[in-house]
């Protein structure tokens, strides 16, 4: 099975093409540019590289959340495109899952995936290390970096923490969660590769879908959203007060 992986959830960008179960080739950008001029070039460029086209990929797999609302609409988009064109089937891959995939290989380890949420808390989720596999413990969920640290004084494995929140989560938590070490530099980013991995599981689960039915999954509502609801209630408040007074 060939999965086209693509991984733009965050900061950096990246595809990759896996030949069962083998990674084949990768692109990895991180260059400040928006994910929307970098990821079908990258596609292009790494599938002519390696003397593929797209009529040969089996599976198109995307990190679709939770992350960056921009960068999951750029992700989940150019999947949803090139699915149309094609025909094949999408991955929606946990971008949480796809971070802990690269280190499977840590058996015992507990796996700390942590991306920066802003307003003071992380995407998080937790896996168990198990050599070829990964055991989830928790599930994809946003919370403050004071909830994550008083629920990994629970687990007593050694804890490595991974993503591009990792070192804040690292630099607040390391003294009051023993155990706690932060990735190499080399396995600590994002990777298309991981969404790879992870789509195999995913597909092996019969969790595959059209790219009609390829959604982002955000966790979250995006700031404009918490903006609006936040005036509609200031303006249902107003109703109601001068309502009182009339």
């Amino acid at each position: 099975m060939n999965i086209l992986a693509l991984e733009s959830s965050a900061v950096a960008c990246s595809a990759a093409l896996c030949r069962d179960g083998v990674l084949a080739a990768e692109s990895f950008q991180c260059s400040g540019l928006t994910h929307s001029r970098t990821l079908l070039p990258m596609v292009n460029d790494m599938l002519r590289s390696c003397g593929e086209s797209m009529s040969g990929v089996d599976v198109i797999a995307v990190a679709a959340g939770p992350g960056s609302f921009t960068g999951l609409r750029i992700g989940v988009s150019t999947a949803k495109g090139l699915s149309w064109v094609g025909g094949q089937p999408c991955a929606p891959c946990s971008t949480l899952e796809s971070m802990a995939w690269p280190l499977a290989h840590m058996e015992g380890k507990l796996i700390v995936c942590a991306m920066d949420a802003r307003r003071k808390q992380v995407y998080s989720a937790l896996f168990l290390a198990r050599g070829a596999d990964l055991e989830r413990v928790s599930p994809d969920r946003a919370l403050s970096l004071e909830e994550l640290g008083r629920g990994l004084k629970n687990f007593p494995e050694s804890k490595i923490v991974v993503g591009d929140g990792a070192q804040l989560c690292y630099n607040t938590l390391r003294e009051e969660v023993p155990g706690l070490e932060l990735a190499p530099i080399h396995l600590r980013m994002q990777r298309a590769w991981g969404v790879a991995r992870a789509a195999e599981a995913l597909a092996e689960a019969g969790g595959l879908v059209s790219g009609e039915e390829l959604v982002p999954v955000y966790h979250r509502l995006s700031q404009a959203e918490r903006e609006r609801l936040e005036r509609e209630r200031n303006t249902q408040f107003t109703i109601e007060g001068d309502q009182k007074h009339v």
